[in-house]
């Protein structure tokens, strides 16, 4: 078993998030082809440390967060996109909207712990190149 630290997983993902047009890449992956974001973070850190998961573990993950993101994640997301929307008919609109973020951000940590919870209890190969980024996104 592998124990793998959610707040290295944090530090990493924070720093690839910032790197040249990673930020649209992933955010297009969520808005276009309903990715999960932090599972593509979580996957490329997997690949950064040259440990494999098989498609049945991908699959433990995806539903391991399925409910946290469409109860929580996706509509805190919408709220956010209706209030930018009408920004100019709320008072107080720029502290809510950083309001918002804080909390979305201590949420997106929160699904990063509950992933890698889940991780930490798979068996996980080594191997030089796993790819896994590449399985989640071949997966409709």
């Amino acid at each position: 078993m592998n124990l793998l630290n959610s707040d290295n997983f944090w530090q990493f993902s924070c720093a690839f998030y910032e790197q040249c047009d990673n930020q649209q890449t992933l955010l297009a992956l969520q808005n276009q082809q309903g990715k999960n974001v932090n599972l593509c973070l979580l996957l490329h850190y997997l690949d950064s440390l040259g440990l494999k998961i098989n498609s049945n573990q991908l699959d433990i993950l995806v539903a391991t967060i399925s409910d946290f993101d469409q109860n929580v994640m996706c509509p805190l997301r919408t709220a956010r996109a209706h209030l930018k929307a009408n920004q100019a008919t709320i008072s107080g609109y720029a502290c809510i909207r950083k309001e918002l973020l804080s909390a979305e951000l201590k949420l997106e940590k929160q699904q990063q712990q509950i992933l890698i919870d889940a991780v930490n209890c798979m068996d996980l190969a080594k191997q030089a190149a796993p790819h896994n980024i590449e399985m989640y996104l071949a997966n409709t």
